[in-house]
């Protein structure tokens, strides 16, 4: 994987192209590469590092056309270099292809075709591909492509050209993400709307198992079998502002200052206040059977798994059903135990993370009722759930989630309280809350108002190697999200732990050195937090403790406090987690990294 960008039309290729990649480079990559048609074979430019370097390469190059494909790649096999960089081409070089996604069983395909006599350059699995459409071609590259995939095991969206037939491009999906852009005499395909909204408002989503047949005056949609299938094309209205930085030096920062609104979006429409209820007009025709679900079980990744945690503690408070959260990447692999009336929930930002969609495919091969919570529409996942819940927080485009995460608690925050309104939460409690809500984005504001605080401990830690995060209660998923935002950005050792489970191992690491971040706001495990905190104290550990606002007790014992504003207990953390936002981003500018594109890591993760 990363990023996919092809074209075809009367425009100039490599601007295109270039364009294109760059507005996906958010997604994290390591090489980036383009293969051209231009009347007299194949030209191929790749390079390793970023699209700057790419295009300083093609500085002076008579790399022409008006047919290509662009990729970034993100390294699963085979180390970043020039080599294994996409494109890929076949023997001869009348084939070249880039693709997202890993070939399962392309070590059993790369010996039968080395027995044929073909001979591989690289390490990786998609160059397996290249060799395969070649064997099958027989001067029809949609058929060779056919035929190729039908012997794949795996994942993948891939892009296809070949000079013998230089008017199409063809294009196919199975479990990553791909998307047809439509224009005037003219067309594109990407895994991703930034590469093509400069171009088009009109995109046709491919489907698993599709493969597209693409010129420059139609677009036409085959099986695997090759079937005719019948595509919509659908409005797009992603904004192109949003993928901008809007003067911000990088997309994190932009994204933590943006929450008031996002968290404002999420809620729009759907907070009831003389009713004392939530309306989620997506899942609405499953609401009774989810209210009396015997078993809710939410599957996600990384960030979206801690708003799960959260999600599972409002859910089991208000609504008293017993709630799993899972690991997506585990839950398939285990033959879940899926009974009657069991809910699935999937969790992704994306709605593409690939681990969480084959857990969500599972759940649907056993019976469950599939929900999911997604930030982009006409995403896989929204695509593949019975019902769900969209976001409407914009596009993330840095890598390290801020904005989706607080707006999943919150959206969260709305299932457990409609859910909790069926079963015990009467009308009166249900108004407080919708107040206590609404009131967020203004509570986020006057966090966001006071950052210097949060920035001079940046500069007084940035140099520590390691931190440990603690809380209890709602507050525990909180302490796991600080540490995941510093080590994901910053690449500083960090930790979350519950705060009772220091005692059982994490103590000693506890020295003089060592900050330890609490999470003690005045909730009801705060006494139990102090506790925790005079045991750090007792062994010179540095204490840094996000508490409540004129929290005198904590001023005492904490070396260094942040205070956030009060709410209700199960709102806490979508306050809590702000300055932990903050704190990562700002010790990660100071170390000089690349906050929006950290190392190893890619935005979108479509691959197991």
């Amino acid at each position: 994987m990363c990023g996919i960008i092809g074209y075809i039309g009367k425009r100039e290729i490599v601007p295109v192209l270039l364009s294109g990649l760059k507005r996906m480079e958010y997604r994290g990559y390591d090489s980036a590469g383009l293969a051209v048609l231009n009347g007299e074979g194949i030209q191929i430019a790749k390079e390793v590092g970023k699209i700057v370097q790419l295009e300083k390469s093609l500085n002076g190059n008579s790399l022409s056309g008006m047919v290509g494909i662009g990729h970034t790649r993100w390294a699963t096999h085979g180390v970043p270099n020039t080599t294994n960089a996409h494109p890929h081409i076949d023997s001869h070089g009348h084939i070249a292809l880039i693709h997202n996604g890993i070939i399962e069983n392309y070590i059993a395909l790369r010996h039968r075709l080395e027995a044929r006599g073909h001979k591989f350059r690289t390490e990786t699995d998609t160059e397996t591909l290249a060799h395969l459409i070649e064997d099958a071609y027989q001067g029809d590259i949609l058929e060779a492509v056919q035929v190729a995939l039908a012997q794949v095991k795996g994942t993948y969206g891939l892009a296809v050209i070949c000079d013998k037939e230089p008017d199409r491009i063809v294009a196919a999906r199975m479990g990553s993400p791909l998307i047809i852009g439509v224009g005037d005499n003219e067309n594109f395909v990407a895994s991703d709307l930034a590469a093509i909204v400069p171009y088009t408002r009109n995109a046709i989503y491919l489907d698993d198992g599709e493969v597209a047949l693409i010129r420059q005056h139609e677009v036409q949609h085959f099986t695997l079998t090759n079937r005719a299938v019948m595509k919509k094309i659908e409005a797009v209205t992603l904004d192109l502002e949003a993928i901008e930085k809007g003067g911000y030096d990088h997309f994190m920062l932009k994204e933590i200052m943006e929450q008031p609104r996002t968290l404002e979006d999420s809620m729009r429409g759907r907070l009831l206040e003389e009713e004392g209820i939530a309306k989620l007009g997506g899942i609405s025709q499953y609401i009774d059977q989810l209210a009396n679900a015997r078993r809710i079980i939410i599957v996600a990744c990384g960030t979206s798994w801690h708003s799960a945690l959260i999600g599972e503690y409002m859910i089991e408070e208000f609504a008293r059903i017993p709630v799993e959260v899972e690991y997506a990447s585990e839950f398939r692999y285990r033959d879940p135990i899926i009974e009657d009336g069991t809910f699935v929930i999937a969790i992704s930002q994306s709605g593409e993370t690939a681990d969480t969609l084959a857990a969500l495919k599972e759940a649907k091969r056993k019976g469950a009722v599939t929900l999911g919570i997604c930030n982009v529409v006409g995403s896989s996942i929204a695509r593949e759930t019975d019902a769900g819940i969209y976001l409407h927080a914009g596009p993330e485009i840095g890598v390290a989630s801020t904005k989706a995460f607080t707006s999943q608690v919150t959206v969260l925050a709305l299932l457990a309280m409609l859910l909790g309104r069926k079963k015990s939460i009467s009308s009166a409690q249900g108004r407080w809350m919708v107040r206590e809500m609404k009131k967020l984005p203004g509570l986020v504001n006057e966090i966001l108002q006071n950052v210097e605080p949060i920035a001079q401990l940046a500069e007084k830690f940035k140099d520590h190697p390691n931190f440990l995060y603690l809380g209890r209660g709602y507050n525990f998923p909180i302490a796991l999200e600080g540490a995941l935002k510093l080590k994901e950005i910053s690449y500083i050792h960090a930790e979350g732990y519950p705060a009772a489970e220091m005692k059982h191992g994490p103590i000693a690491l506890i020295d003089k050195d060592m900050p330890v971040v609490f999470i003690a706001t005045q909730d009801g495990t705060y006494e139990k937090v102090l506790s925790n905190i005079e045991e750090v104290k007792a062994r010179q550990g540095i204490v840094i403790a996000v508490c409540t606002k004129g929290d005198r007790d904590m001023g005492d014992k904490a070396d260094y406090t942040i205070e956030i504003p009060r709410t209700m207990n199960f709102l806490m953390p979508i306050l809590s987690v702000i300055p932990l936002q903050l704190l990562a981003y700002y010790i990660a500018v100071l170390r000089g990294c690349n906050v929006d594109q950290p190392r190893n890591l890619a935005k979108s993760v479509t691959v197991e």
